[in-house]
């Protein structure tokens, strides 16, 4: 039998969405409202302990990105645990010629009184490399070449 047990949306998980809709380089501090001092964050390109770690990692990334925006698509939680799928848009001047980048990914949560656990998945290249002059046109040629 299936158990068709209604899980409840948990508020944290709002918080969660609506402090990442605000965030920028300003408000760094409001990253304790929803994480544990103790928060595991990883990415592809980091794995960071702790809450004053994960704030230094945030305040370089945020330093030189002129604008940022989280679209969440569709979140999905159980009991102490959610996977939102967002689409996030950013403007860096040394990327993509200062344009607008869109990259697709995933956020894993896990939680009790605040999150304790948090893993996003993403195509680094989408976000990065291919936004770079020369390397991003030959990631792109080699993306081609597989897809025949």
């Amino acid at each position: 039998m299936i158990n068709s047990a209604v899980i409840k949306p948990n508020p944290l998980v709002d918080n969660f969405i609506e402090l990442y809709q605000a965030l920028n380089k300003n408000n760094l501090h409001l990253l304790g409202q929803v994480y544990g001092d103790d928060i595991i964050f990883t990415d592809p390109m980091h794995q960071i302990s702790g809450l004053e770690s994960l704030t230094q990692y945030f305040a370089k990334l945020y330093e030189n990105v002129q604008h940022i925006q989280f679209e969440i698509k569709e979140v999905q939680q159980s009991d102490g645990q959610a996977s939102l799928f967002w689409q996030m848009q950013y403007r860096h001047p040394k990327l993509n010629k200062g344009q607008l980048i869109r990259v697709d990914g995933m956020s894993q949560l896990k939680f009790n009184d605040k999150i304790y656990f948090h893993r996003d998945y993403f195509d680094l290249g989408q976000m990065l490399y291919e936004q770079v002059p020369f390397v991003g046109g030959l990631i792109r040629l080699l993306k081609t070449r597989a897809a025949k």
